[in-house]
């Protein structure tokens, strides 16, 4: 498995689990991120900024240090 933020923009992937604390995941939940779930890398931000991602029609931006305990499986073609 891979962590989300070392996937490279455009690709899409399937999240797989989160390695953070019970409150990391609580706050993914609140975001509308659950395992499971396709979701595709919108943009890197440079000079370490937030990962945009985009699940189910919503675009989230994500700090790269959640983004690290997200861990994904990456799909074989994206659908844009």
């Amino acid at each position: 498995m891979l962590r989300l933020v070392d996937i490279k923009t455009g690709k899409q992937v399937r999240i797989a689990a989160f390695t953070g604390g019970h409150g990391q995941i609580s706050k993914l939940n609140r975001f509308g991120i659950y395992p499971g779930d396709v979701a595709r890398v919108v943009r890197h931000a440079p000079f370490g900024g937030p990962l945009l991602l985009e699940v189910r029609g919503m675009e989230i931006a994500l700090g790269r240090g959640i983004a690290a305990k997200i861990l994904v499986e990456e799909l074989a073609c994206a659908s844009r």
